[in-house]
Parts: C-alpha cells; structure tokens; sequence
C-alpha cells in the first residue's frame, strides 16, 4: 500500500462517522487556541479530506450503504464557529481578568518575555489590525489575543477583525479542499520524505534547546 493509500485508509475510516470529526475540529482548535502546537490548518485539512471523501463515495464507499459522510458545508461551519468563539473566548478572557493577570507575578514576569514584548509593540503600531494580525502568526495568538482584552481594545473592533477574517479564510480552505482532495493527497505522497525530515530534524531542535536549557540553569 502507498503513502497516498495509508493517509486515505486512515481518514476514511472516520470519513463517515460526521459527529466524531465535527467533535474532534471543535476540540482541537479550542486547544490549539489556548497554546496547543498544532496549528489549525493541519485540523481544517484532515478535517476537510474526510469530506472530500464521504463526498466521493464511489472511490471512497462507505462502511455501509447509505451511511452519513462529513458534509462539507457543515464542516465550514463547524470550523468557522470554532476558530471564532475560541479567538473571542481569550479575549473575553484577558478583557474579564485583565488587571488581575497585568498584576499577578506570574504574569508580570511573561510580560517582560519576547512574545508579550512584540505583542504590545504590534498593538501600539498596527491598533485595530493587531488581532487579525496575531491570529495568523505562530506562538502569538493567545498572548495576542489575552492582550488585546487586558489593555480594553473594544469589543466590537475585536470581533469585526478577527470574524471577518475567519470568514474569508477558514470556509474558503474547507470547501477548496473538500473539492480538490485527491491533489492534497498527491501531494501529501511526494513530500512525503520531506515533511519526515523535518519532522526528524525539528524534533533534534526541540531536544537540542532543551539540553542547553538545561545546562543554563544547573549550578557550575
């Protein structure tokens, strides 16, 4: 069986089981809102291929006959709801327990960190802008997001940004890839060998700055 054959083998098996997908993309982008590194175009693509499958059943047949697929119009939905209320969930978040985090010393010490640095930067330069801004930047979302309520962006900026451009870009990646599919899995099938190195060589990264951590902190 070919690398092709195994990534179809594996999301047909939940291709038609919509309630258990639905579940899983509402679960995993509130997670990955909240610091998980998963980004969530690896969600909205998995997801998005067992559509395009439950859509084909004809190369993809169901475990029986006349069972309910993933839809894929639903799927958009589902996902545009989840990437939204969990954007508005940290904000709602940092808006209601601001001062109490901008106080704590837990808080106070991530302040000073890169992350928050470069947030309150983007916020003083780009105003308005800045959420949209860190809901497409890696590692700056939830900092961004948490901010952007502690400080007292308004309510109504915040969701006009963030739900329009979770509007135009979460539905249109769903139903792209629930029609164009079978590419998404040629290619996934001729990367193969590169997405394995790199996954090889992040994971050295990963346990390399760990060990430097570490020896930076132990007594000489």
């Amino acid at each position: 069986m070919g690398f092709e054959d195994q990534i179809a083998s594996w999301f047909l098996q939940i291709a038609y089981q919509p309630y258990l997908v639905y579940g899983l993309v509402v679960g995993l982008m509130f997670a990955s809102s909240f610091g998980l590194p998963l980004p969530e175009e690896v969600t909205i693509i998995s997801a998005s291929l067992t559509a395009f499958m439950a859509t084909h059943p004809e190369s993809y047949p169901p475990p029986t006959p006349g069972a309910p697929g993933v839809n894929p119009y639903t799927l958009a939905l589902i996902c545009l709801l989840a990437v939204f209320i969990s954007d508005y969930l940290i904000y709602w978040i940092g808006s209601y327990f601001g001062d109490k985090l901008l106080r704590h010393p837990r808080w106070n010490k991530k302040l000073q960190g890169k992350s928050f640095q470069r947030v309150q930067k983007w916020i003083h330069e780009y105003g308005t802008l800045a959420p949209c801004i860190f809901r497409f930047t890696p590692g700056l979302r939830f900092p961004g997001h948490m901010m952007c309520g502690a400080i007292g962006l308004p309510r109504w900026k915040f969701i006009l940004v963030v739900g329009l451009a979770a509007a135009v870009t979460v539905p249109t990646q769903v139903i792209l890839i629930s029609v164009y599919g079978k590419l998404i899995l040629s290619v996934l099938s001729k990367v193969k060998l590169v997405v394995i190195g790199l996954a090889i060589v992040a994971s050295l990264i990963f346990v390399l700055m760990k060990w430097r951590k570490k020896q930076s902190i132990e007594p000489s």
